[in-house]
């Protein structure tokens, strides 16, 4: 229980980081004034998933690694979660950039 818990908390402070930047933005804020802020964002979301998704194949236990019955979608999460993340900018260079803007 308390992996779920834990995994739901870090999911609801992300889902509230989403919604407050989005607030701001729908609000006017300039997109320059968001930067670090998003960076940040996409920092948490990746690390999030990642922990997510090694948490569900700990649940799942020896289904959680094989590619078919009750933990397929687990083991193909826990393997693109990497491969997820790459794309918007490691994590590394991400916060190079909220630290620089902020």
């Amino acid at each position: 229980r308390w992996k779920l818990a834990e995994m739901a908390r870090q999911i609801e402070a992300l889902q509230d980081n989403i919604e407050r930047i989005a607030f701001q933005f729908s609000s006017g804020v300039p997109d320059s004034a968001l930067g670090s802020q998003c960076a940040l964002l996409k920092v948490q979301a990746s690390k999030t998933f990642e922990y997510c998704a090694r948490e569900a194949v700990q649940v799942f236990g020896g289904s959680g690694i094989v590619k078919e019955g009750r933990g397929k979608l687990v083991e193909r999460l826990y393997r693109e979660v990497r491969g997820v993340a790459i794309p918007g900018g490691s994590e590394e260079i991400l916060l190079d950039l909220a630290i620089r803007t902020a």
